[in-house]
């Protein structure tokens, strides 16, 4: 598989603070990497300035072989790079359909209205409702299917499951398997080891700004994955 992006020395700092650390990854077309780490590892300040909405002090982020690292966000969008924010930061007094529409960036692809209610069944009957009244779980949905709704060609999400309950998660996260199964190259950040071992082909784990791991989820040690999260020593 050719690369699709590639991040080289990366740090990214907010004033004094330094929250990513000479950070470098690789992501092929097509495939689904789970970045995990405990809160403050760097996960969403990393996925920020892939997106162009945190500008790095240093290294860079090539995109399909060409340099964005100074590229503002906006343009990075109509190059295919979408991300699904923390928080999911929707306009509250939108409608479901509005919130999706207001995303359409242009770009030629299956993604519109009509297939992101497919893939995300539990917005069919709130379509027309304002985003504000919808539960934790739909304004998920809505939040990544405004991402997808600019045809990326690579889709960043951010903490999927975070203050979900498990039911919801099961839904949010059987939606996303149609996502990636038409072959969208996928960066997750997820909190949630399990989800992320199962939903991912490689994993990357971050403690303190950095990689500390790296390795395809079929083959990795599951104690060897929870140390690096919380930045013990490895078993012998």
């Amino acid at each position: 598989m050719s690369l699709l992006l590639e991040v080289s020395g990366l740090d990214c700092r907010y004033g004094l603070l330094q929250a990513v650390r000479g950070v470098s990854l690789e992501v092929a077309a097509g495939e689904t990497v789970a970045l995990i780490g405990a809160n403050g590892a760097g996960k969403t300040t990393l996925l920020r300035a892939v997106a162009g909405a945190h500008r790095p002090h240093a290294g860079r982020v090539i995109f399909d072989r060409s340099d964005i690292t100074r590229m503002p966000a906006h343009e990075r969008v109509a190059r295919g790079i979408a991300l699904v924010p923390e928080g999911r930061r929707l306009f509250p007094s939108l409608t479901v359909e509005e919130n999706l529409r207001v995303a359409a960036a242009g770009r030629r692809g299956r993604w519109n209205v009509r297939t992101v209610l497919e893939v995300f069944p539990l917005l069919q009957a709130r379509r027309h409702m304002p985003a504000a009244t919808l539960s934790g779980g739909e304004q998920q949905a809505v939040a990544i299917g405004r991402a997808l709704m600019s045809n990326p060609r690579l889709l960043l999400l951010d903490e999927v499951s975070l203050g979900l309950a498990p039911v919801v998660v099961d839904a949010v996260y059987r939606s996303l398997a149609d996502v990636i199964g038409e072959g969208a190259t996928v960066v997750l950040v997820e909190q949630d080891l399990t989800r992320a071992l199962k939903v991912a082909g490689r994993v990357i784990c971050m403690l303190e700004g950095r990689v500390v791991l790296e390795g395809e989820a079929a083959s990795l040690d599951r104690d060897h994955v929870v140390s690096a999260y919380f930045g013990l020593r490895r078993p012998a």
